[in-house]
């Protein structure tokens, strides 16, 4: 089901599967023919590298890859790389949970020639905000700005 709505300047247009409908990949197509091509799109696309995931960034001007720097975030991390570049849609990381794990992530993006668009450090408030549903920019105003500049970062990378 293909959902609408607006708010604060932006338009949202999401899809929404029931519980054991197992065709996520006709929804996508649909929720991004609802999108505009004069305006910004931007599309949270599910993690793994599943139908789902091509489907929704096929034909990308870039991608933005979230991951932590642990052995499993660089796992799947190399798994998404290798599916973007055959599909030909630019890409970098923003690292999640910035100071746990190791520095593998760091390095592997270092001789990809992947950009570090972005850290995210571990933090006790980020969470707390996250499990209340609290985008942590509302209370830490400090990261609207660095959210800013990624997003324009990305936009003088088309």
């Amino acid at each position: 089901m293909i959902k609408k709505g607006m708010g604060r300047g932006v338009d949202l247009v999401y899809g929404e599967l029931n519980v054991g409908e197992p065709m996520a990949v006709p929804l996508i197509r649909e929720v991004k023919k609802q999108t505009r091509n004069d305006k910004t799109v931007l599309i949270d696309v599910p993690p793994g590298t599943a139908c789902p995931l091509v489907a929704s960034v096929y034909k990308s001007d870039y991608c933005i890859l979230v991951t932590e720097p642990t052995p499993f975030g660089l796992h799947d991390l190399k798994i998404t790389v290798e599916v973007l570049r055959e599909l030909g849609v630019p890409l970098g990381v923003v690292i999640n949970r910035a100071g746990i794990g190791d520095g593998e992530v760091y390095k592997y993006c270092k001789n990809e020639d992947i950009p570090l668009l972005l850290e995210v450090p571990f933090s006790r408030k980020i969470a707390e905000l996250y499990s209340r549903g609290v985008p942590f920019v509302t209370e830490m105003p400090e990261w609207k700005k660095r959210f800013q500049q990624l997003f324009d970062e990305i936009g003088a990378c088309r």
